[in-house]
């Protein structure tokens, strides 16, 4: 909920602990609350985005926090899935279910869709070692997962620039995740879920203890440990939910022959898909046959009537060119991937003297995830920082007993089906430790501490294919192919000497030693790590008409390591369809900052904060942040703030290594030549390399706000916000460097059209400081509780909505993109959109030992341009031509979900959940790459409905 007026005393009592803010249930205990602690001296916290200690929670900056109750009336079971449905999360955000992606097994946000290495997180208003995997390669970034749901406090999340308090990554905002303290008892909470069509299993169970008074005991220790298993859900599971998860859609009017059409196709003269049977190349005509055709006009030499397209799919066909269509992802792929969790999360303090406090944190957290994804094929394209290595040239040798042109090596595209599918096995381990000292010395309150925390991931892979082993047991007969296989495999020298891949109807005749050769396990690890130490105080000096002047001091140091090794093979280009993604980098950072809280008239407060920052890699860094809030009446307060801030580049950026990846992108120079197939968005590898030259990137952001509380029980905010960022760091634009000439081509895979230069292989690129990017929007933010009659309780209405009035980046020749309300920026969002409106309403009724949760989020439409005013018009067609979908538009997307909770004794609570309440779809997507035919953001329409029950036992 949004800081109030009227709420202030309910902060302070959340603050203190959190646990007296679960019974704060109606509005006359939240009264009784406030005037017990009007009669106590009167507590100062440290609020998110300040390190002044202070009796109100509000302040100049826009903060949400977000307290126990909230959590549990939204119904999530994680931290990360409730703060991906608030309406300040937009593109950029990387959720769990994207198993497939570079951060596979972690979750990341994305306030302003400026990316989650935009976006700082803290622990305990401390950071925290960012995930080992970076997503897209680029953004480091701090995984959700690692937070235990049931020892959270609140959560507060900055909505304003915040690096002269934090320094680096805060240019977004901050959320700030404030675990339990000084908890006493024991509870015991467990709960299973499951969707309507019984699968996606979730198990949770945790337990929290704690003992020891501080005030009689002089210490307290607090223990929470969680478990949570989520099964995978898989597309298959869903093939009757309408378009979810298939990529053949030409059931919804689009066509095979193009990208979007059914794995297998044969698009056109010299181009065809990879087919579970096999498409092979006439070597004269240069046109692609089906293995299991048999029409003579192929000029096949042998026929393979056990290749018939019937004995491996049932799948409908209809390809014009003749290709053997499958729908590869719906058979293959998955919607979430089977994922187990363990934390532990541990705060002891011991009160060394009256007035100092010692202190100790332990997190630990283990998580293993499972991923499938589509077999892989034998001719994908893939980059190295050596360069583009194309496999289009993928051949079946002349004496291949399954060549169809037997007598003469063949082009193939093949869908390596009894290979399996590509498995990703992640094993991910967070740690984080903390020892302090706070207390008071000479009127000033300090907290010194010391921090370790550290992440390691291990990715196993399996189903990947090996380039020299692919192309020596396909083609045994070339000489320089069994050679490199040779120099690299032992487990391909292990084989007979001209040992033969078989492919199709006749794979159940390889040998297990194949398959052993073909794709081995392939593994890659990362580690990142940070060691810190930090000292701040706070107190208060002098007089103004409006009180005392509070003042803040600090200091910091910090180490930061990261290192990424390449999956095996990767480094020289060798595993066919997986890019290659390493990097490495360390850093000093050391920083001074003070902050004032000046009261200059009664109802008038100005506050300004400087931090200085010296990073080893990057130089040095100035930031300042100031802030105006007046209060004219009890019941209105106007605030604004200014700020700067800064993201220095990550080693992923400015360090050692490189990245080759996948986007997608048109060819508009194949396809204003009439190559059909170039005109819409196809996957296409693009090769970055780091930059040490990189400058930090800057931003300016500007907050103006209102809250007003017009009713005693009512309270409405609205935001005006603005972040202007400079020397942002980019992937070069893919469509400009294609439109640059900088890419790579094959030109084997020309059609017959004149000057048709061939199929683009990779984009080259680097890792750049563009020109600048800027966003603006608003926030609003209303909340009312209203009395029913009699012993009927209260019901409580509480809305946000975040409109994105612009999102416009632009480059370094001047070129302006607004990508508010679209499918872009592709670059960074794996063409998941921006949509402009974001909401999140919710009714809640209370009542005695009942608690009923209405909660609906919603999604804005997003236009299906890659930008505005785009003038290649829509990015997606449907087979007649007609811009797809209809009116080129996404339609907005809006999930009901009902929370239930009952306590039929003190001791017992008992709760339930059903998220997508009414079974909605989500929404036909056909351009994002980050899920199949549905936006990523409509994760629960692509599921369905879903159960979970739970109960608590408090000890």
């Amino acid at each position: 909920m949004t800081e109030t007026l009227i709420s202030r005393s309910v902060r302070r009592i959340f603050a203190g602990g959190g646990a007296a803010g679960l019974v704060l249930l109606a509005l006359p205990v939240v009264q009784a609350q406030a005037q017990e602690a009007a009669q106590r001296p009167i507590a100062r916290v440290e609020i998110t985005g300040s390190n002044i200690r202070r009796a109100e929670a509000e302040t100049a900056s826009s903060v949400i926090t977000v307290n126990r109750a909230d959590i549990e009336r939204s119904g999530k079971s994680s931290v990360s899935e409730l703060l991906q449905t608030l309406a300040v999360d937009n593109q950029g955000s990387v959720p769990t279910s994207f198993g497939n992606g570079f951060a596979a097994g972690a979750s990341g946000i994305s306030l302003r869709g400026l990316g989650t290495a935009s976006t700082l997180v803290l622990l305990n208003g401390r950071r925290m070692a960012p995930y080992g995997l970076a997503d897209d390669g680029q953004k480091v970034f701090s995984d959700l997962n690692v937070i235990p749901t049931d020892a959270v406090d609140r959560i507060e999340i900055l909505k304003d620039g915040a690096s002269a308090i934090y320094g680096s990554d805060a240019i977004a905002g901050v959320v700030n995740i404030i675990l339990r303290r000084n908890f006493t008892g024991t509870t015991v909470r467990g709960s299973l879920g499951i969707s309507e069509e019984w699968d996606g299993e979730e198990q949770n169970f945790a337990i929290t203890h704690g003992f020891g008074d501080p005030d009689k005991d002089r210490y307290n220790m607090l223990l929470n440990f969680e478990f949570k298993r989520s099964n995978d859900i898989f597309l298959r599971e869903r093939a009757g939910r309408d378009h979810i998860g298939r990529i053949d859609l030409r059931r919804w009017g689009y066509s095979a022959l193009q990208n979007l059409g059914g794995t297998g196709a044969i698009t056109t003269n010299n181009a065809a898909g990879n087919a579970i049977n096999g498409n092979v190349r006439n070597p004269t005509t240069l046109d692609y046959y089906n293995r299991g055709n048999l029409d003579p006009a192929t000029g096949f030499t042998r026929f393979f009537p056990g290749a018939a397209c019937s004995n491996f799919t049932n799948h409908p066909q209809g390809d014009p060119g003749g290709g053997c269509l499958i729908d590869s992802t719906l058979v293959y792929n998955q919607i979430q991937p089977e994922q187990e969790n363990y934390s532990l999360f541990g705060r002891g303090t011991y009160r060394l003297t009256p007035g100092i406090e010692g202190y100790g944190e332990v997190n630990l957290y283990s998580s293993k995830s499972s991923s499938s994804t589509t077999p892989s094929t034998v001719s994908a394209s893939v980059g190295y920082p050596g360069g583009p290595v194309s496999n289009a040239a993928s051949l079946l040798g002349a004496s291949h007993p399954d060549n169809p042109y037997f007598g003469t090596a063949a082009r193939l595209r093949y869908l390596a089906g009894d290979v399996g599918p590509r498995v990703s096995n992640i094993d991910s381990f967070f740690s984080r430790l903390l020892a302090g000292v706070k207390g008071e010395f000479a009127g000033w309150d300090y907290d010194t501490s010391l921090l370790f925390s550290r992440s390691t991931v291990t990715n196993e892979r399996h189903g990947q294919l090996q380039r020299d082993v692919t192309f020596a047991l396909l083609n045994p007969d070339d000489a320089i192919n069994v050679a490199s296989a040779l120099a690299t495999s032992p487990a391909y020298a292990a084989l007979p000497p001209g040992t033969f891949w078989r492919i199709g109807e006749n794979a159940g005749l390889n040998d297990p030693g194949v398959y052993a050769a073909l794709s081995p396990m392939i593994r890659n690890s990362a580690e990142t790590k940070i060691i810190q130490g930090d000292f701040k105080a706070t107190t208060e000096v002098g007089q103004l008409a409006g009180g005392p002047i509070g003042v803040a001091v600090g200091a910091e140091w910090r180490r930061e390591e990261t290192e990424l090794g390449p999956s095996t093979g990767t480094e020289r280009g060798n595993v066919i369809g997986l890019g290659y993604s390493a990097y490495r980098g360390a850093r000093n950072v050391f920083a001074l900052y003070g902050e004032a809280l000046a009261p200059v008239l009664p109802g008038v407060e100005v506050t300004g904060a400087l931090r200085f920052d010296d990073f080893t890699d990057v130089g040095r860094s100035w930031t300042p942040k100031v802030g105006v809030k007046w209060t004219p009446s009890r019941q209105l307060a106007l605030r604004g703030t200014f700020a700067k801030g800064f993201r220095a580049p990550s080693a992923a950026e400015n360090g050692v290594g490189g990245l080759a990846a996948f986007a997608t992108a048109e060819d508009p120079l194949r396809c204003a030549l009439g190559v059909e197939a170039a005109c819409d968005p196809a996957n296409i590898a693009v090769i970055t390399s780091p930059n040490p030259d990189l400058s930090p990137e800057r931003s300016r952001s500007y907050n103006i706000g209102v809250i007003w509380d017009p009713l005693p029980r009512t309270s409405i905010s609205v935001d005006f916000w603005k972040i202007k960022r400079k020397n942002e760091i980019n992937q070069e634009l893919t469509d400009a460097a294609i439109a640059a000439g900088n890419v790579a081509r094959d030109p084997s895979t020309a059609t017959g059209i004149p000057g048709d230069p061939g199929a683009i292989t990779a984009v080259l690129a680097n890792y750049v400081n563009s020109a600048q990017t800027k966003v603006r929007g608003i926030d609003l933010d209303a909340r009312h509780t209203l009395r029913l009659p009699g012993d009927w309780g209260n019901l409580l209405l509480d809305g946000k909505l975040t409109y994105l009035d612009e999102w416009v980046r632009t480059e370094q020749d001047g070129s302006s993109r607004d990508f508010a309300g679209t499918h872009g920026n592709c670059d960074v969002t794996n063409c998941v959109g921006t949509p402009d409106y974001r909401a999140n309403l919710r009714a809640t009724w209370d009542r005695a030992d009942w608690r009923v949760s209405l909660n609906a989020n919603y999604r804005g439409p997003i236009d299906n341009v890659l930008f505005k005013g785009d003038p290649d018009g829509c990015a997606s067609h449907f087979a007649n031509g007609d811009d797809a979908p209809r009116n080129c538009e996404l339609a907005s997307f809006t999930t009901f979900d009902l929370v239930v909770r009952w306590k039929p004794q003190p001791q017992w609570e008992v709760f339930g959940t059903v998220e997508n309440l009414f079974d909605k779809v989500a929404p036909l997507d056909p351009l994002t790459y980050g899920a199949q035919a549905y936006n990523p953001l409509d994760y629960l329409g692509a599921v369905g409905r879903t159960f979970s029950l739970g109960a608590r036992y408090t000890f």
